[in-house]
C-alpha cells in the first residue's frame, strides 16, 4: 500500500491529466497502449499467438490501430486464462482454490496479487488479478473519481479532518469494490465502516447512528434504503458527499439521493475487469471516461475495454456486457476525457420481507447473484408473497436438478439466517429457459411481488 504522502503526490500527478488537452490525452493513451501491446506480445503465450494469427508482427504493433487487434470475451478468458496472464505463478485453478479455501482477510494471493471474484448470472467464478503497481494505480483512480470536481487544496483540507466514510454494499467476499474502497480509505487516512447488505436492517440503524459518517459510498439501491430511514427519522446524518457505485444510477434515484442527503452525488463507474472506468457528477455533461487509464471502444453497440495499467493479466479489447453511447466531443468541455451517456446495464429492486417480529427487512440482488453451483446455467428470483420467494432455475441437464436444488437451498438458508429472515420460505422451480422481459428485452434477476 502506498505511503500517504506518496499517494497524495501521485494523486496530484494523476489529477493533472484533467487539465491537459484532448490531443495530449490521446497521445498519453496511445503511448500506454503500445507499451501494453508490446508487453502482452512478449510475455503472454495467448496474445503472441493470436496477434500472429491475425497477421500482426512485433514490428507492426507500433503503428497499427487498436481495431486491428483481435478481441476477447469472458469465454475466451476462462478457457485460456493461464496463457493470457503474464506471470508463471498465476494459474486459474490455484486462484479458485485460494478463493474457496481462504478467508477474505487473507487479501493477497501468493502475498502479492489482489484477486477480484466475479461470477455473473451463470454462477461460474471469473478471476481478475492485479499486481501491486496495478492495484495502486487503480486506487489512485478511485480516489480521484470519488473526489471528482475537487481541487487538490480542497482534497487536502477534507482529508486533514480524517473523514468518516461508510461503505454500504456486498463486503464479505472478494468483491473488487469492497477491497479497493477499503484500501483507498486506509491510504488517505480516513476512518471507515463497512455495512454489508446481508446485515439485518436493525443493525444498519444502530451502526449509522454510532458512526455518523461524513461520506457514504455504496450501491445506489442500498443508499436509497438509508435515505428512506432518514425520511422516517430512524437515522440522521450530515454527509458531505455520496458516491454511488456497483449499479447504474438512474436520474430519478439521483434526484432522490440529492434531495434526501442534501449533498453532491457522484456516480462512479467501474467493473471487475477495471475497477476504475469513469465518473459522472453532472448528468448534462454525461459520464467522463478515464482515457488515461483505459481504452474504451464502442462498435455496433458493443463495448470493448483495454485496461492500460494491468500488465499481470492484460485485457486487450475485452468485450464488456455493459452498454454505453459515446457523446460527440464538446470543444467547451472542461475535461479532455471522452464523455458517454448513462449506462444501460441491469438495475434491480430489492426484495422486501417481514422478519419474525413483523419488522421489514430486505434481500439485495447482489447478495444472491453470486451463487456458484455446478450445473446451474441461469436463474431468476420471483417474490410470491410477503414472506416467500422462489428461484426459477435453468440447469445443464435434468440429472443435475437434485444437486442444484440441494446446494441452492443450503446457500440461501445461510443468507436468510444472516438477515434474521429464517421465517421466509424459499423454493426452487426448474424451467427450460429464463426469458427476457417482454418490454425491455433484458433478463431480470428479480421479479417483484404484486399485492394487487
Amino acid at each position: 500500500m502506498l505511503g500517504r504522502l506518496h499517494l497524495l503526490w501521485d494523486l496530484y500527478q494523476l489529477k493533472r491529466n484533467e487539465y491537459k488537452t484532448r490531443e495530449q490525452i490521446r497521445t498519453l493513451q496511445d503511448k500506454k497502449l503500445r507499451k501494453l501491446l508490446y508487453y502482452a506480445y512478449d510475455h503472454s503465450t495467448y496474445y503472441k499467438r493470436t496477434f500472429e494469427q491475425a497477421g500482426i508482427t512485433r514490428e507492426q504493433i507500433r503503428k497499427l490501430p487498436i481495431s486491428a487487434f483481435p478481441t476477447i470475451d469472458k469465454k475466451i478468458l476462462m478457457e485460456h486464462f493461464d496463457e493470457i496472464v503474464t506471470r508463471e505463478d498465476i494459474m486459474q485453478e490455484e486462484l479458485r482454490m485460494f478463493d474457496e479455501g481462504s478467508s477474505t482477510e487473507q487479501k493477497e494471493f501468493r502475498g502479492k496479487y489482489h484477486v477480484v471474484h466475479s461470477s455473473g448470472s451463470t454462477g461460474i467464478p471469473r478471476y481478475f488479478v492485479y499486481d501491486t503497481p496495478a492495484w495502486n494505480q487503480m486506487l489512485l483512480g478511485i480516489i480521484r473519481g470519488a473526489l471528482w470536481d475537487m481541487t487538490m487544496p480542497g482534497i487536502l483540507k477534507l482529508l486533514s479532518g480524517r473523514p468518516r466514510i461508510l461503505y454500504v454494499a456486498a463486503t464479505d467476499g472478494r468483491y473488487g469494490g469492497a477491497m479497493a474502497v477499503g484500501d483507498g480509505i486506509d491510504g488517505v487516512g480516513a476512518e471507515q465502516m463497512f455495512l454489508d447488505i446481508k446485515t439485518p436492517l436493525s443493525q444498519w440503524i444502530y451502526s449509522v447512528k454510532e458512526f455518523q459518517p461524513d461520506m457514504i459510498i455504496g450501491y445506489p439501491s442500498a443508499i436509497k434504503i438509508l435515505g428512506e430511514l432518514i425520511e422516517r427519522s430512524e437515522v440522521s446524518v450530515n454527509v458531505r458527499r455520496v458516491i454511488s457505485c456497483g449499479e447504474p444510477l438512474s436520474p430519478g434515484l439521483r434526484n432522490y439521493l440529492e434531495q434526501v442527503f442534501r449533498t453532491v452525488v457522484v456516480n462512479f463507474y467501474g467493473a471487475s475487469e477495471s475497477l476504475v472506468l469513469g465518473v459522472e457528477t453532472n448528468p448534462a455533461e454525461g459520464m467522463y471516461l478515464f482515457d488515461d487509464m483505459n481504452y474504451i471502444e464502442v462498435e455496433n453497440g458493443k463495448m470493448y475495454l483495454t485496461s492500460l495499467y494491468n500488465f499481470a493479466q492484460p485485457l486487450i479489447r475485452y468485450r464488456i456486457s455493459d452498454q454505453l453511447t459515446l457523446m460527440q466531443s464538446d470543444s467547451m468541455s472542461r475535461c479532455p476525457f471522452l464523455q458517454a451517456n448513462i449506462l444501460l446495464s441491469r438495475n434491480e429492486d430489492v426484495l422486501w420481507f417481514e422478519d419474525p417480529e413483523g419488522k421489514r427487512d430486505f434481500l439485495h440482488p447482489l447478495a444472491v447473484e453470486g451463487l456458484c453451483v455446478e450445473g446451474l446455467l441461469d436463474y431468476q428470483f420471483r417474490q410470491t408473497d410477503k414472506d416467500a420467494f422462489e428461484m426459477l432455475a435453468e440447469v445443464s441437464t435434468s440429472e443435475r436438478e437434485a444437486h442444484v436444488r440441494g446446494e441452492i437451498l443450503k446457500q440461501m438458508e445461510r443468507i436468510l439466517h444472516e438477515k434474521n429472515l429464517d421465517n421466509v420460505r424459499f423454493f426452487v422451480k426448474f424451467v427450460e429457459e429464463i426469458l427476457p422481459d417482454s418490454r425491455t428485452g433484458k433478463k431480470q434477476l428479480i421479479v417483484q411481488y404484486n399485492e394487487g
